[in-house]
């Protein structure tokens, strides 16, 4: 007798052996270069909060305001493409309700334009392709892909540099589990700004070059892990004005215990997180658990089925033993 193995043994060992290798590709070649910052992002978050103003035209400061923090985000598609990195716009508007709605972002209580560019893997900031300011630190809008439960540099831009941001623990946004982060900024001077002196307490000079100082009640911010989306943001910043080498605030700028995202930015944010940690799932965990159980069953089958193969008789005669001897 001998074996052969039929085709259909082979094609499962051939598949399973396949899948197994194909397991462990998923899981440590292309889950890790598919988890990248697009160069694409058109996004905005909007803040709300109450707080005090300082009123341009009245020139005094106005407490109960309503403020509302508008940020977009846009990738330079051009610019990423040329430099291989993520080159994001961003735009930050400060309005009251007496500034809202504008037409020109310009018209707000404040507007800051400026550029990130970021390693699109680790989000490390990049310091090329007209970046402005010179950002700083670990994470900025976003922390990286994989947050560890750890203390990150994030960049505060009202300040000018980086805030420690402390783990918490975890915390549901609309029904969603994050890492949640918190830190804050003591009072900081940021700059000088040249205003009429009874605006500092010194109304005999008729303009003062004075310092702007900078501090922030408390950051908090809940963020995915697997993809460093934030799904919620708090702030609490506080600008005010002194005197040349004066040790108190003369004028409040701004000051507000808590701006955060509204309630429609968080489900966005909330649904983005789901979609993108969901695509990294499948590909990192998923897909690979599934293709190394089927290419183990598959291979297992497939091997079992060549042993044993087909049976088939060497020649077409009949053994000697089933013969019938003639008789003469």
């Amino acid at each position: 007798m001998r074996r052969t193995a039929s085709p259909t043994s082979l094609i499962l060992l051939g598949l399973g052996t396949f899948l197994l290798v194909l397991a462990p590709l998923l899981a440590w070649y292309v889950e890790p270069r598919a988890a990248v910052n697009p160069i694409d992002i058109d996004t905005t978050a909007v803040y709300r909060g109450t707080g005090s103003v300082f009123d341009t035209g009245e020139l005094e400061t106005v407490p109960g305001q309503r403020i509302t923090v508008t940020q977009r985000v846009r990738g330079n598609v051009a610019e990423s493409e040329r430099s291989g990195d993520a080159v994001w716009d961003v735009t930050t508007t400060v309005d009251t309700d007496k500034t809202l709605p504008a037409a020109d972002p310009h018209d707000a209580l404040d507007f800051v334009p400026h550029r990130w560019v970021m390693d699109r893997r680790t989000t490390r900031p990049v310091h090329c392709c007209g970046e402005k300011p010179y950002i700083e630190g670990e994470a900025y809008l976003k922390f990286p892909f994989d947050v560890q439960k750890r203390t990150y540099r994030w960049w505060d831009n009202t300040l000018g540099g980086t805030v420690m941001l402390s783990y918490r623990g975890t915390e549901k946004v609309q029904g969603y589990t994050g890492y949640r982060f918190t830190g804050s900024v003591p009072p900081t001077r940021v700059g000088s700004r040249l205003v009429p002196g009874s605006i500092v307490d010194q109304p005999s000079r008729p303009q003062v070059l004075a310092e702007e100082w900078y501090s922030n009640h408390g950051f908090e911010l809940v963020v995915d892990q697997a993809t460093g989306r934030v799904v919620y943001a708090q702030t609490g910043p506080k600008r005010t004005l002194r005197a040349p080498g004066a040790d108190k605030d003369a004028a409040v700028l701004l000051d507000s215990p808590k701006i955060a995202f509204t309630t429609d930015t968080q489900k966005e944010a909330v649904r983005q997180a789901k979609r993108d940690s969901g695509q990294l799932r499948a590909v990192g965990v998923t897909a690979p658990i599934g293709a190394a159980v089927a290419g183990f069953v598959l291979a297992v089958v497939g091997g079992v089925l060549v042993v044993r193969g087909r049976r088939r008789p060497e020649s077409d005669e009949t053994p000697d033993n089933s013969r019938v001897p003639l008789t003469i």
